[in-house]
């Protein structure tokens, strides 16, 4: 440990630590423009100037750059830490006039104008063109604001972490800029945002090509962490690391071993980029299956435009979108981020149609419904619901159902057949029009809005199919899990120890899948109290005499009762799992294989008892 004074203060600090670091763990506040934890120390900004005395000679220099030492006393800020940074703080507003945070440290510290600032003889660079001027046949020239302080934390991450090398610092004196190569954008840049998370001034900032402010299918232009808990109220509620979005596997890609950051600043070294896929062997009693739902895909209807055409988005992403923890703090916005005056708000995406899913998804009426509420009470805009049959069956469903009527929202009983953007009329230019037959007027409409939520259905995981044969329960025609009895058995299997929970059973809502939860978990629960698994009578035995080893029964064995013997080259049955169903006896070529109490003898004796 190393001992040292800070501001006539006894401060320790690990060996190697700098005199910054030492600051902030002894909660002096050391100003920094240029600092970033997971970058090595450059002192570029020298804004983080105090005086450090050693041996009795005092000297000014940068707090970020100096190793603490035993005996060194700091002083953070006296008049001439002050005065140095002043006149630091001039220069850098000599470059960045525009730079908020130096206009805020300048106000700090009494400075009204810098001594430094160079008038400017060229008129400014950037032209755009403003639709007022453009009326009148003129160009209005705006300004580029000045914000960059050529710190280079931008580049030094891009080149040190990201080891993309998209950015560097080009000319030299007044005229180095940060720039990539040859002016014009890199291929070695992946978009990753690191250079605009570290920019002190904002000189950096994301921006879409296309020029839109909003991408729906992400939300935002702002830098996304790929480090993330998917929902609020995820259990456990932990953050994952989501590969498509994360610097170190993007460019792993390329055979770059980039980043690392998160590893390098975890307190618990609890991240773990290598880690790699594990299966894990549990011994359990009981076992409830929810694996849940997956979303359908509208992609794969291509004339409703979803990932086309603009403002286009799913019920996924409007739920996400309209959250006040979100990413547009739950504003409603379009691309170019403005509000929408009209919305179209398509039912049945994907469900009740034999071309994709002829089921009913059951909740996709109701949060329709929500959706419609939610711009209701957060916008003006118009709202049309084109539905087939409004299905509104819960408690309370229909008042609500009754209360949009109340609220102005538009319904048209129809299937969207088509969203194009191809007008016919004036008032459909720049609109996207929704095509339908309104079936209560018999009447084909064209219906102009500003933006379309598609109400996705769902359907069956992919990996249903597997799911299944490693439990040994059944599917549905639809991919679903099916339940023992649809009524008297509603979340047990014919698996015993087996139950099912939420949507893998088959589409439902929240209170639903509650409930049903709750019912898993008691069955659940109340067979493991019991302690004891009660098995059929009627069961099927193999006779290991006659067994031939062909293992017919085994692939016909819907319940994974029967195993194959190697050392005995036999099968086996299970009879804790057997059910008696008698598949594999009927299909048994040698009669190895009987069913407990229905052995063909027992069969014959029983017609002779009966005949005589």
């Amino acid at each position: 440990m190393v001992k040292l004074t800070i501001n006539d203060q006894e401060a320790e600090v690990e060996e190697g630590a700098t005199v910054l670091g030492a600051c902030k763990a002894a909660g002096v506040d050391v100003p920094t423009l240029c600092y970033v934890p997971f970058l090595e120390p450059y002192g570029a900004c020298r804004m983080c100037m105090v005086k450090v005395s050693e041996n009795g000679t005092p000297r000014l220099t940068t707090a970020c750059t100096l190793a603490a030492a035993d005996g060194m006393a700091v002083v953070t800020d006296d008049d001439d830490v002050r005065a140095a940074r002043k006149v630091v703080l001039e220069l850098l507003l000599a470059r960045a006039p525009d730079a908020e945070i130096l206009q805020e440290m300048a106000e700090e510290y009494g400075i009204e104008k810098s001594r430094f600032a160079v008038e400017e003889e060229e008129p400014p660079t950037e032209a755009v063109a403003v639709p007022e001027a453009e009326a009148e046949g003129e160009l209005e020239i705006e300004k580029k604001p000045k914000k960059c302080i050529l710190c280079g934390s931008c580049y030094r991450v891009c080149e040190q972490r990201v080891q993309a090398f998209a950015i560097g610092l080009v000319q030299r004196g007044a005229d180095a800029e940060v720039a990539p190569p040859f002016g014009r954008p890199s291929d070695n840049c992946i978009a990753c945002g690191a250079c605009a998370s570290v920019c002190p001034t904002g000189a950096i900032t994301a921006a879409d090509r296309l020029g839109r402010q909003i991408v729906h299918d992400e939300l935002t232009l702002a830098s996304n962490s790929a480090i993330k808990v998917p929902i609020k109220q995820a259990v456990p509620n932990v953050p994952y690391v989501d590969k498509e979005l994360c610097i170190h596997f993007t460019q792993n890609e390329n055979g770059l071993d980039a980043c690392r950051i998160c590893e390098d600043i975890c307190p618990k070294e609890a991240v773990d980029l290598d880690a790699e896929d594990e299966d894990i062997e549990l011994d359990v009693g009981t076992i409830i299956v929810a694996t849940g739902f997956k979303t359908f895909d509208p992609r794969r209807i291509a004339e409703l435009g979803y990932g086309r055409l603009p403002n286009v988005i799913s019920g996924l992403e409007f739920e996400l979108m309209m959250r006040a923890d979100g990413y547009t703090e739950g504003e409603l916005l379009m691309e170019n981020g403005e509000k929408p005056k009209s919305i179209a708000i398509l039912h049945c995406v994907g469900s009740r149609d034999k071309n994709y899913n002829r089921y009913c998804s059951r909740v996709c009426c109701m949060y329709s419904l929500k959706f419609a509420h939610l711009i209701k009470e957060k916008t003006d805009a118009e709202v049309y619901q084109f539905y087939i049959d409004m299905r509104s069956f819960g408690k309370g469903y229909e008042e609500f159902y009754d209360r949009l009527l109340e609220e102005g929202v538009f319904f048209i009983r129809g299937r969207g057949a088509e969203v194009t953007h191809v007008a016919e009329r004036p008032e459909e230019e720049s609109k996207l029009v929704v095509c339908c037959e309104d079936t209560l007027i018999g009447a084909y409409r064209r219906v102009p809005v500003d933006m379309v939520v598609l109400a996705t259905g769902l359907e069956p995981r992919e990996d249903a199919d597997e799911v299944r044969r490693t439990f040994g329960i059944s599917c549905g025609a639809e991919g679903f899990f099916t339940e023992k009895h649809a009524k008297l058995a509603p979340v047990s299997t014919t698996t015993d120890g087996v139950f099912l929970a939420g949507a893998c059973q088959g589409p439902k809502d929240i209170p639903d899948s509650v409930a049903q939860g709750s019912a898993a978990a008691a069955q659940a629960l109340a067979l493991m109290d019991k302690g004891l698994v009660e098995i059929e009578p009627i069961t099927a035995v193999i006779d290991e005499n006659v067994c031939c080893g062909c293992k017919i029964c085994i692939g016909l064995c819907t319940y994974t009762a029967i195993s194959f013997n190697e050392e005995d080259k036999v099968s086996e049955v299970n009879e804790a799992l057997c059910k008696g169903c008698g598949t594999c006896v009927a299909a048994c070529t040698t009669g190895a294989a009987n069913q407990r109490h229905f052995k063909n003898e027992q069969i014959l004796a029983e017609i002779e008892g009966v005949l005589s």
